[in-house]
C-alpha cells in the first residue's frame, strides 16, 4: 500500500482549515493538537497557516475510557490550554481517527476548561474502524488497512508516515 504524501496532505488541509475558518467566520480560532501525533499536525498547519498564535496541546491521558485497564501511559506531559476557552472556536486535531474514543476524550478534557462556542475536528488520516459516532469535519486522507494494520506518525521533523 502506498501512504499518501505527508507535505500534499498538510498544505491540502491547510487550505481547507483556512477556507473553513472564512466560510464559518470564526473569530479568533484556537488551534488544538491531542498529543502527540495531532500536536505535530497542528503545529505544522499553524506554520503554513502563517499564524502567530501558538497551538494549544491536549493530553488526554487522565480522560481515556481504557484508563483503568491499562493505567497511566509513562510519558503524560500534561495539556497546555488557555486557562478559559469560554466561548472560543476550537479547531481540534488529531493525526489518525479510528475509533473515535480518543476524540471524546478530548473533547471531555476540553468542557473542564469552559464551554468552547464550537469544536471542528480535522485529522491528517482517516482509517474507520468506528466504535463512536464521531466523524472529522475535514480529513487529509482516508485510507483502508487490512484486519490488524495500523498507520503511525512518527516526527516533529520532518513527519514521517509508516504501517505497523
Amino acid at each position: 500500500m502506498n501512504l499518501p504524501d505527508i507535505e500534499h496532505i498538510t498544505q491540502e488541509l491547510a487550505g481547507q482549515v483556512t477556507e473553513l475558518i472564512e466560510q464559518r467566520q470564526l473569530d479568533n480560532p484556537l488551534l488544538v493538537g491531542i498529543r502527540t501525533g495531532g500536536v505535530w499536525v497542528a503545529e505544522r498547519l499553524n506554520d503554513t497557516l502563517n499564524s502567530q498564535d501558538e497551538v494549544a496541546t491536549l493530553d488526554i491521558s487522565f480522560y481515556r475510557d481504557d484508563f483503568t485497564r491499562h493505567g497511566l501511559h509513562p510519558k503524560v506531559q500534561g495539556s497546555e490550554l488557555p486557562e478559559s476557552i469560554e466561548d472560543r472556536h476550537i479547531i481540534l486535531v488529531d493525526d489518525v481517527i479510528m475509533s473515535g474514543r480518543t476524540i471524546r476524550a478530548a473533547m471531555n478534557e476540553l468542557f473542564d476548561y469552559g464551554r468552547p462556542a464550537s469544536i471542528t475536528l480535522v485529522c491528517l488520516l482517516d482509517i474507520g474502524r468506528r466504535e463512536l459516532p464521531i466523524q472529522p469535519d475535514l480529513c487529509g486522507a482516508t485510507l483502508a488497512l487490512n484486519d490488524g494494520q495500523l498507520v503511525k506518525l512518527t516526527g516533529p521533523r520532518p513527519l514521517v508516515l509508516t504501517l505497523a
